[in-house]
């Protein structure tokens, strides 16, 4: 079957020949998506969106009756030596509450706070070795506009602080927390996104060694990650969007955006290099990396799309976020990079720095990898053992991996004055920062009754060992809604505190509340959010994992016309993923070398992080393997045999992937260095991936395995020689000259669909007149 002009290549061309369209068409786009987006406003998750299970439920309890729930804050006041009924500790309590009654709102607007509960008068409120007291209440108003509030309350306590050094004094709640996270934790974020692009233009530098080449890839990233922020505003209204979604946007859209351009670049001003006119460059150019950045790009797409399978908001967030980017990115990379590369010519070259790498490199390719690949090609046995066996060897700790979802003492370092004072709360009162909380909707709210089961179940609670004081009941308002606060034996995220909750669903609560009509009772809170989240997650991991394998597959499959290549395109992409969760397991449950991403072992890896970095890393690793395997069935269409071909596609890609995955390796382990565990968690286990990804997998194992397949790296069913050939576009592509390469006897017949086997015409380099031998030599029939 004939080989058609591909899209890449069509979109290329026109892209070339309307320049100032393509330019100013792209510039519009970025402006009209971020005015539009930014009108559009952009709608976030709410606390019903984020729950699952039982504790969405109760979430859709709380949101139906009207309930605005206030941000509850604590004060801890505790002394090694004076106890809680000591005058001078009684004083240091009722400083710090007349302090914090009388902070007014800005503006006299009324008390910033309400609901104060003395230690002295609430159940529970001292501390078993009657050393702490637990001042709590609420903060006035919305939760969503607490954190606008709370500095002068963190200022009145502050105050306290000083008045009485013989105490500690110390606060901790919702809205003092997500000030510190903002003030703290958002400006770390900040830091890192915008160290990861001028680290990414260093890079660049080094492996271009022009600026005009090292800014436009930087230049097409950016403007694709701007334009797909107001899409994502725009989009946010069918699927709202969570606190990470710009993040990982920005994080991946770098990514993506820099390695599309690169290749796409690299591979113009190879052609230029072998003496090409700039037009004919530019459309093999398009013809082929552009080619690879479209299949790469809806490989990526596709595997982000498998998140949307979860039924988790926070993911199917992120999913649409990266989505958005890499089709942007791609978009940008097929239609307004061209037409830059059409204008710049060889411009592109401008700002040459001395003494670093030149963009024209030698055509045959990285001498390095030429001498490692001479080593792999003849002994292909031996390296599939020792590079696969490293990575089966690398990836066998995954299997004891432990997930959790970690307390904020795990999540952030202890050393943080947040951290310590949440310690300090859990040791004098467990289970009082994050206690569970009960949600009852009742039909008859003034059902004696219901008063009955409450005082039942807090007695049962109690006796089992589990729970413990205080147990308060609370109706919201007028409605008939009630709120019952328990607190649960354990850390919060322990066994304890899972093995408490579970009494409390399953015995507790069935037994009590459960027996009256009309009564609903989900449990929420920490606990049980973490809970019902990985319980999801778990009955979404095989969905998930199916749709993105199977799409992969075909993907490839369609893609380069062989069962062989798109088999070993998913195992080794498995290889790397597993390898990537044994090292992050190694280093983040078992500690070795947790020194080095500055942290100390959580003794688990959070557990969203294994199935997020499923989906983006086997995205990204075939960004390296479609444009490796592209390289190399090119050469092989033109008449060199596999082991030729394999060696000529490893040494003419090496530097674009060795730089391309040295910038994605250091931006993601920028991350690697934020404060929050999952951050580093995240950044480590990508930049393992990658590096292992375009070392490993693409410099060792793949050579070595698609050698010892020889011409059965090119096996397709006869029943599927419907699929389109590949097109490399319309001028030869330099490979030397090859030998006569014989035609298998199966060529044809048993389902290889293979190229022409002649050897090259004596003078050229596989073609005749600018027109593929493997596109005049008839192919086998279908069916």
């Amino acid at each position: 079957m004939a080989s058609r002009r591909n899209f890449a290549a069509s979109i290329g061309g026109w892209s070339a020949q309307h320049r100032k369209t393509a330019v100013f068409g792209w510039l519009l786009f970025v402006v009209l998506a971020v005015v539009i987006g930014n009108m559009a406003g952009s709608q976030e998750i709410t606390k019903v969106d984020q729950g699952v299970g039982e504790s969405r439920r109760a979430a859709q309890i709380i949101d139906e009756a009207g309930i605005k729930e206030p941000a509850g804050e604590m004060v801890l006041v505790r002394s090694d030596t004076l106890p809680a009924l000591d005058a001078r500790f009684r004083a240091a309590v009722d400083d710090v509450i007349n302090r914090v009654n009388a902070v007014q709102i800005k503006g006299n607007k009324g008390p910033a706070t309400e609901h104060m509960r003395s230690p002295y008068e609430t159940e529970g409120g001292l501390s078993a070795d009657k050393h702490s007291a637990l001042i709590q209440f609420d903060m006035a108003g919305e939760e969503d506009k607490a954190v606008d509030n709370i500095q002068p309350v963190l200022d009145a306590v502050a105050e306290a602080r000083k008045a009485h050094p013989d105490v500690a004094i110390e606060q901790f709640g919702d809205a003092s927390g997500d000030k510190w996270f903002e003030d703290t934790i958002a400006k770390d974020f900040t830091r890192a996104e915008w160290t990861a692009v001028p680290l990414a233009l260093g890079i660049l530098l080094v492996a271009f060694g022009a600026v005009v080449a090292a800014l436009l890839p930087v230049a097409l990233a950016l403007t694709a990650f701007v334009a797909a922020g107001g899409l994502l505003a725009l989009s946010s209204h069918l699927m709202p969007v969570g606190d990470n979604a710009q993040s990982v946007m920005l994080l991946i859209g770098l990514a993506v955006g820099v390695d599309y351009c690169m290749f796409y670049l690299r591979r113009e001003r190879e052609e230029r290099a072998k003496g090409r006119d700039p037009e004919t460059a530019l459309r093999i150019a398009a013809a082929t990396s552009g080619r690879s950045v479209l299949i790469s790009g809806i490989t990526v797409m596709v595997a982000m799309a498998g998140l949307l399978l979860s039924g988790i908001s926070e993911f199917k967030s992120m999913a649409s976020a990266t989505i958005l980017v890499v089709l942007t990115a791609v978009l940008g990379s097929l239609t307004v990079l061209p037409a830059i590369l059409s204008m710049l010519g060889d411009r592109v070259d401008l700002g040459k720095i001395p003494g670093l790498a030149k963009m024209r490199r030698p055509t045959e390719g990285s001498k390095i990898w030429g001498k490692i690949l001479g080593v792999v090609l003849n002994r292909p046995r031996a390296t599939t053992v020792l590079a696969g066996g490293l990575l089966v060897a690398l990836t066998i700790p995954m299997f004891a991996m432990k997930t959790s979802e970690l307390p904020i003492d795990k999540e952030l370092p202890t050393s943080l004055s947040i951290v310590q004072t949440y310690q300090h709360i859990e040791k004098a009162f467990p289970g009082g920062p994050a206690p569970a909380q009960i949600v009852v909707k009742a039909q008859n709210p003034d059902d004696p009754k219901l008063a009955a089961a409450f005082d039942d179940l807090r007695r049962e609670a109690v006796a089992s060992g589990r729970m413990h004081e205080p147990i308060e009941v609370e109706r919201q308002g007028t409605t008939n809604v009630f709120k019952v606060s328990v607190p649960l034996a354990g850390s919060g995220n322990d066994s304890t505190s899972d093995k408490a909750l579970s009494t409390l669903r399953d015995k507790i609560i069935p037994n009590t509340l459960g027996k009256l009509d009309g009564v609903d009772a989900p449990v929420t809170g920490n606990t049980a959010g973490s809970k019902d989240f990985n319980d999801k997650l778990a009955d979404a991991r095989l969905p998930i994992f199916a749709f993105v394998l199977g799409f992969a597959f075909l993907l490839m499959l369609v893609s380069f016309r062989s069962i062989a290549i798109a088999v070993t395109a998913i195992v080794l992409n498995l290889l790397s993923v597993g390898a990537a969760y044994g090292v992050m397991t190694l280093v983040f449950q078992h500690g070795y070398g947790d020194f080095l991403v500055g942290t100390d072992a959580p003794g688990a890896v959070v557990s969203w992080i294994p199935m997020f970095l499923f989906v983006i890393l086997f995205g990204l690793s075939m960004d390296y393997h479609v444009f490796v395997v592209s390289r190399i069935r090119e050469a092989y269409d033109k008449g060199m045999d596999t082991k030729s071909a394999v060696s000529h596609g490893i040494r003419t890609t090496a530097g674009v992937v060795t730089s391309a995955a040295t910038i994605m390796v250091a931006v993601f382990a920028v991350f690697g260095t934020l404060s929050m565990q999952s951050m580093k968690q995240f950044g480590v286990g990508l930049a393992v991936a990658v590096l292992l990804d375009a070392t490993i997998i693409r410099g060792l194992l793949l050579p070595a395995v698609m050698s010892l397949l020889g011409d059965h790296n090119w096996y397709l069913p006869r029943w599927l020689n419907w699929l389109p050939q590949m097109d490399h576009g319309d001028e030869a592509v330099d490979v030397p000259a090859p030998a006569a390469r014989p035609v298998p006897a199966y060529a044809g017949a048993n389902g290889y669909a293979s190229p022409s086997h002649e050897p090259a015409h004596p003078g050229t380099t596989g073609y005749d007149e600018g027109v593929s031998r493997s596109r005049r030599i008839p192919q086998p029939p279908v069916g």
